[in-house]
């Protein structure tokens, strides 16, 4: 019997809890450490250093650019569609040297405008892409009349289906 008092006295060993401290203060050691050097700019770059350089940079000015306007279109849609008139309005973007000239022919460009958009079935309005398509089609329709040079972009301004 006092082999039973033995082992009731013996309790087993807990576990030491040492590794899961270390770990932890690692783990903060390793994200601080990582926060500081992204931060300071010693892995990505974006730190204070540049963020002051940007503050430091002069403005330099744009492509040199005019904006012409094309007179408003009322167009009036055919029998299917639901609209019965399309008002539209765009901004033709030139290089400022071609202004006076895109401003001589603006009565050719509203003319090609005018008779592609009448042109247009109800169908080619519906699809939700359709604004990118005639977008496309009236900018490569506008280079032709005033020559590619002179014709930048076309800026869409007012798109209304009545």
């Amino acid at each position: 019997m006092p082999e039973a008092d033995t082992t009731e006295d013996e309790k087993p060993k807990k576990a030491s809890k040492l590794p899961l401290i270390i770990g932890l203060v690692l783990a903060l050691a390793g994200g601080g450490g990582g926060f500081y050097a992204t931060w300071s700019g010693m892995i990505l770059g974006d730190g204070p250093e540049t963020a002051e350089a940007e503050e430091t940079l002069e403005i330099k000015p744009g492509p040199d650019v005019s904006y012409v306007d094309v007179d408003p279109l009322v167009i009036s849609m055919r029998a299917p569609s639901n609209a019965n008139h399309l008002m539209f309005r765009a901004t033709l973007e030139v290089p400022a040297l071609a202004q006076e000239t895109v401003e001589k022919l603006l009565p050719r460009v509203i003319d090609v405008l005018n008779s592609y958009l009448r042109a247009l079935e109800p169908r080619d309005l519906e699809d939700p892409a359709a604004l990118t398509r005639l977008r496309a089609q009236m900018l490569r329709r506008v280079q032709v009349v005033a020559g590619a040079d002179n014709i930048k972009d076309l800026l869409i301004m007012e798109f209304v289906l009545n």
